[in-house]
């Protein structure tokens, strides 16, 4: 989009707000359907991932950090080494290489940032979706215990209820 575009753009959306009526404009078409564009997960799928997963790309982030790590990187190398060299003899190269290897490090710490972080992140969220998954479990088998003891079925009339009381100690 064009700079005078955009201006004509914002100069026609301020002149219909200045004219007193109130408009709507959605920025999306209809689905065709009508009455919205929110999609019925069972007719679309649904977004699955497993644990196997999360594993494979950390795994991978993780493998390429250390290949990052040891063949990539080149502060104290003999790069170094010549552009001080290269400067010293008054080559203006050597400066020029000094600042070509200065971003290569800059730019490499930057990737290999990102490679830790996404490694971290895979390693936190399967452990995060662990522990969801373990709470609910736990939650709706106390659901089962709960329904027991709210029976009333269960037992003679009179007695404790076994499921909420455990089994009568009668002697």
């Amino acid at each position: 989009m064009a700079w005078d575009e955009w201006n004509q753009l914002k100069a026609d959306a301020l002149a219909r707000q200045q004219g007193g009526a109130a408009h709507m404009q959605l920025n999306q078409l209809d689905g065709g359907g009508g009455g919205g564009a929110t999609a019925v997960p069972s007719r679309t799928g649904d977004l699955t991932v497993s644990q196997h997963d999360l594993a494979k790309i950390g795994s991978h982030a993780h493998t390429l950090y250390n290949q990052l790590w040891d063949k990539a990187r080149l502060s104290n190398t003999s790069v170094d080494s010549t552009a001080a060299d290269l400067t010293k003899q008054g080559f203006a190269l050597g400066a020029g290489l000094q600042h070509v290897s200065n971003k290569w490090d800059k730019q490499l710490n930057s990737l290999m940032d990102a490679c830790a972080h996404i490694s971290n992140h895979m390693q936190v969220t399967k452990k995060i979706h662990a522990g969801d998954d373990a709470y609910i479990q736990r939650e709706m088998s106390s659901i089962d215990t709960l329904d027991a003891g709210f029976d009333e079925r269960v037992g003679s009339a009179g007695e404790h209820n076994k499921a909420a009381y455990g089994p009568s100690k009668k002697n």
